[in-house]
């Protein structure tokens, strides 16, 4: 999935790709990880269905950033 806004907070911007570790109620809100290159976990954060989108696998393309400290 991807970020539909940035969360500066976290570092995280729109379109920054994470993975969902736990659904909550039947997709009332996601647990989502995000992590960096060498697999550290950046963020793992609580998000509500309108922050995040599914991706489209041969229409997007993933891409690295430097994480902005």
């Amino acid at each position: 999935m991807a970020l539909t806004k940035g969360i500066p907070s976290e570092k995280l911007e729109t379109g920054n790709v994470g993975t969902i570790t736990h659904v909550h109620e039947k997709g009332a809100a996601y647990e989502v990880e995000f992590v960096a290159n060498n697999g550290i976990t950046i963020a793992a954060l609580t998000l509500l269905p309108h922050q995040i989108r599914e991706t489209n696998g041969q229409e997007e393309i993933l891409h690295v950033r430097k994480l902005i400290a």
